[in-house]
């Protein structure tokens, strides 16, 4: 029994020495912790009071300096140049005489510039006129140069028109087969001519029954024909030519009258 009791208060006493402990280490750490939020305190304190103050002490440099330059500005507006001497005033009067001299040399060439540039302008434009004159005349000599060639070949075509046109068409038959071969000829050559003009632009103008326009047909005579308005042509004598929409030879005709 004393064993027992003896080890109860060993225990105990071991538990009340843990406890003295436990608590004695909480006030230590209680204490550090207040301390050190205190120096925190005291540190963010001191910094804005630092940061305060640089502001305060730049604000019033700022203002200072704008202060002195105001300053400076006004007193150099209000500071008079010292009167010129002879000489000094004489060399002021050449400088000046030199400088409108210059400013009227400026102006005079700046309007013989203005006047080259108008003049070279005009040339350019009269280069490009010129440029597609020259291109025009080109074209036109590709689509024109055969003109007189093909005003030649038109008598040809008449020839054959006129030599087919006297042919009976009666006595072409079988029975007659020389003057059937020969017509077949005519024709064959006509037709192959008309295809060789329509191939390089050349066609032709028949303006039967038409109304007469004096850029492509020459009158040749006028006649009253019943049924027909006055102006119209009523008989072509020869039948007239274009080349690209240019007149080759202008269609022969003759024209109806009025009553």
């Amino acid at each position: 029994m004393r064993k027992e009791s003896t080890g109860a208060r060993k225990e105990d006493n071991l538990d009340v020495l843990h406890q003295y402990r436990c608590s004695k280490k909480i006030n230590h750490y209680s204490k550090f912790s207040m301390r050190a939020s205190s120096v925190h305190l005291e540190s963010a304190s001191l910094q804005n009071t630092v940061v305060g103050s640089r502001r305060a002490s730049f604000v019033s440099q700022w203002r200072n300096m704008s202060a002195s330059v105001t300053t400076e500005e006004t007193n150099q507006k209000n500071v008079q140049p010292p009167p010129l001497s002879g000489e000094e005033s004489e060399t002021v009067k050449k400088l000046t005489l030199e400088i409108d001299k210059l400013n009227k040399e400026l102006e005079e060439w700046a309007q013989k510039e203005k006047i080259l540039q108008d003049k070279y302008k005009r040339a350019l434009a009269d280069s490009e006129n010129l440029r597609i004159r020259l291109t025009k005349q080109i074209e036109d000599a590709k689509l024109f140069g055969i003109q007189a060639f093909c005003k030649d070949l038109l008598e040809v075509a008449d020839i054959l028109s006129k030599a087919t046109e006297s042919v009976p068409k009666e006595e072409v038959q079988e029975s007659n087969p020389h003057l059937k071969s020969l017509y077949e000829g005519l024709t064959m050559t006509e037709a192959q001519l008309q295809n060789v003009f329509k191939r390089h632009g050349l066609v032709p103008v028949n303006p039967l029954n038409e109304k007469f326009d004096p850029n492509l047909h020459e009158a040749l005579f006028q006649q009253e024909v019943q049924g027909k308005q006055p102006g119209t042509v009523v008989v072509v004598s020869k039948v007239g030519y274009k080349l690209h929409e240019r007149v080759v030879r202008p269609a022969l005709v003759g024209v109806a009258k009025g009553p």
